[in-house]
């Protein structure tokens, strides 16, 4: 049996509940990518070219501070990765994250939030960030709403 991470990073709650109920499912330890300075409300306007999530988007090779780290990612071959769809991707801070560590051999589980965006390319450049050695996984969008034999549906359709 292989033993499982769940990690996300999440501003309106709405990823942290789906990531803690796959955990739940999946028997999962959990991480939250938690960035070292909180997003406002002023720093979330996409409407605003000079926001702070605007320019960090902008630029593909930003990597906001984070705090905390995974103790010992070398335990974990699977991590399902969390996180709402901004600009049609994973936020930059999640790229802090997948920079952060190694995961040769690990088998990595996307998954987002979103209203109505779809995971679209995130795998290819989650892959990109991880390098060839992962095996990412194409990904997942999840509504808020989601039930847990949903869920289970899913994760045993991974055959993990």
């Amino acid at each position: 049996m292989s033993k499982k991470l769940v990690a996300w990073f999440s501003v309106s709650g709405v990823t942290a509940k789906v990531a803690r109920e796959i955990a739940a499912v999946e028997g999962a330890d959990c991480f939250e990518i938690v960035p070292e300075a909180p997003y406002t409300t002023a720093d979330l306007d996409w409407t605003n070219k000079q926001s702070r999530s605007t320019l960090e988007m902008t630029d593909l090779n930003c990597r906001p501070a984070t705090t905390g780290f995974v103790e010992n990612m070398a335990q974990y071959d699977v991590v399902f990765v969390g996180f709402p769809i901004w600009w049609g991707r994973e936020p930059s801070v999640v790229d802090t994250f997948l920079a952060s560590y190694d995961f040769s051999g690990k088998r990595i589980v996307p998954f987002c939030t979103s209203g109505g965006s779809d995971v679209g390319k995130t795998a290819e450049r989650i892959r990109t960030l991880v390098g060839e050695s992962a095996c990412v996984d194409t990904g997942k969008r999840l509504g808020g709403k989601i039930q847990e034999a949903d869920l289970k549906l899913w994760t045993e359709g991974l055959k993990l």
